[in-house]
């Protein structure tokens, strides 16, 4: 069965001085302040669409990596995911990318790094923004 998530910005004013208000309305979990000078210079208690992107690709990632692993036969004890996501004003988002550390008894550095190249490629979020460059760094301990 499909789901479907919702999220709603209300901002007032231009881009350059306005502001914004983004709620997360399918879990309810909150309402987070936006604005151009958080997305293109420093964030200063407010979020930014790569933000929020970093946060949807990381735990998107863990989630297919945790999932990898364990239909393996090697189910992760803890995967510690980061996601960086780079945005140049004028270009857009320029690239992404995805650090792991991995606890994974039984299994040699070589298998994680295979099992996090497959979930890079094939986790929801990383196939959603396919137009974006995506790299890995994968280790164990």
């Amino acid at each position: 069965m499909a789901t479907v998530r919702h999220a709603h910005t209300v901002w007032e004013g231009n881009l350059l001085q306005g502001s914004g208000v983004v709620s997360l309305d399918s879990s309810g979990l909150g309402s987070y302040d936006v604005s151009w000078p958080a997305r293109s210079e420093e964030p200063n208690g407010k979020t930014s669409p790569e933000e929020l992107i970093a946060a949807a690709h990381s735990s998107c990632f863990s989630m297919a990596l945790s999932h990898g692993l364990a239909g393996a036969g090697t189910p992760p004890a803890r995967l510690e995911t980061k996601a960086d996501v780079t945005f140049q004003p004028g270009e857009g988002i320029t690239g992404i990318h995805l650090t792991v550390r991995g606890d994974v008894p039984g299994l040699d550095e070589d298998g994680f790094r295979a099992a996090a190249e497959d979930a890079k490629k094939n986790c929801p979020v990383s196939q959603a923004l396919s137009g974006t460059t995506i790299t890995l760094t994968a280790e164990l301990g």
